[in-house]
């Protein structure tokens, strides 16, 4: 069988190195790829132009006898590749452009939260400053400043002062998009819960928590992420039932109840407050990145088998296996991150893979013999280990192996579990 997935981030590395291990798998391509996947014997990196050339990746796909189409960024969800690949006989992993608004439109989500009675934060969407900027007058900090369309990991401000607030509501505004979401804050700890959704039944993925922040002790700006690790404490067994039943099998019979079933991968970002109470920070059409990187890493089951049942609505006999171990990522950041990342610096030593350890690329492209960073972040070094400060030290020793200018990392990925 010939696999595509189809992105050039961690996250589709990962995807395309779990699914080369399928004993029915052949072939992976991926596309557009990046320099680990070019590096990789096992991969094969095909041209993509982000969303305009769907229609001739539908074409490579046909021509290739691609069985299985994964799907990694949400920029080409958004631009409804599933419809026009399922639109052309094609098997494809991830949900439809419909059903993908529940990323790609934050009105939409918190709409369809309200609506299905998914617990969530206090909002008001915005296309007016002036109101906006009252209704921050009127609430206080700390305040949640979103943009409503996609901003790839960055269209969210956590003002923690009224001036730090309305500079959001002006930037997003003029800059971003033409509306803005403001939440009450929600105090707690964040997780990531994934599942796989074949638009009936659901299978859960394993916990895992991102580092949004780009300083160590959740400090300084949000990114895209710093870092992931594998399994969450916070979502003990009573949580992740909770969530379950309250936040994703709703949101899955909703969907379809308004005519959207959602296939693929289904994220809700949580925030689980002091009582153990989940409530829904964000919806995410697709894999997180880095939690792709700790989840893909800890997975014994075949990620082949697992997508192309979903692909046959047959979730509901899928039972998945996962290693006992804690696995840990740690981003490896070009300098500049996130304000102004410096591309194309040579990456001259990076640790070797091994059964415990992978180095997934996400900002590195092939240069002839070179390999050279094209992006803010660079690299997810993600290290299995019997708990949480082990995988910790096995990361950051990896990590410190590798060779590239000014690049910048947290030492600190995990801590939130280690003081558990």
């Amino acid at each position: 069988m010939k696999v595509l997935v189809v992105g050039s981030g961690g996250r589709e590395h990962a995807l395309a190195w779990k699914l080369a291990q399928a004993a029915r798998v052949q072939t992976v391509f991926v596309a557009p790829g990046n320099g680990g996947t070019a590096a990789d014997p096992v991969l094969k990196n095909v041209p993509f132009n982000g969303v305009t050339d769907i229609a001739e990746l539908a074409d490579f796909a046909a021509a290739e006898k691609v069985a299985l189409t994964v799907v990694g960024p949400e920029a080409p969800l958004a631009a409804g590749i599933v419809d026009q690949f399922r639109a052309r006989g094609l098997r494809v992993f991830g949900p439809t452009q419909a059903a993908a608004q529940l990323e790609s439109s934050k009105s939409f989500a918190k709409d369809f939260m309200q609506r299905h009675g998914i617990p969530t934060a206090l909002y008001a969407t915005f296309t007016d400053a002036a109101a906006a900027h009252e209704h921050v007058r009127k609430h206080g900090a700390p305040i949640v400043i979103k943009a409503d369309g996609l901003a790839a990991g960055k269209g969210v401000v956590v003002a923690l002062s009224d001036d730090e607030a309305h500079a959001a509501i002006d930037h997003m505004l003029t800059t971003v998009g033409e509306r803005v979401v403001i939440e009450e804050f929600m105090a707690g700890e964040e997780a990531s819960f994934i599942v796989v959704s074949d638009g009936r039944d659901v299978v859960a993925l394993a916990t895992s928590q991102d580092h949004k922040r780009v300083g160590e002790g959740d400090t300084g700006p949000n990114t895209g992420g710093m870092g992931a690790y594998s399994p969450a404490p916070v979502v003990t067994p009573d949580v992740h039932a909770r969530v379950m039943r309250e936040i994703v099998q709703p949101t899955i019979a909703g969907m379809a109840r308004d005519g959207h079933p959602f296939t693929g991968f289904l994220y809700a970002g949580l925030m689980i407050d002091a009582q153990g109470r989940p409530r829904t920070v964000e919806f995410n059409a697709r894999l997180g990145d880095p939690e792709a990187e700790v989840i893909l890493m800890r997975l014994k089951s075949d990620l082949f088998e697992l997508l192309m049942a979903a692909t046959d609505g047959q979730l509901g006999t899928v039972e998945l296996q996962w290693d006992r171990r804690v696995a840990l990522g740690v981003v490896v950041a070009a300098h500049g991150y996130p304000a102004a990342p410096r591309k194309g610096d040579a990456i001259t030593a990076l640790p070797p893979a091994t059964p415990e350890l992978q180095v997934f690329h996400a900002g590195t492209v092939a240069d002839g013999a070179a390999l050279r960073s094209s992006g803010g972040r660079v690299l997810c070094v993600t290290a299995l280990g019997d708990s949480v400060r082990v995988a910790q030290q096995q990361a950051l020793a990896a990590v410190r192996q590798v060779q590239l200018p000014g690049a910048h990392w947290r030492n600190d990925v995990g801590h939130r579990a280690i003081k558990h």
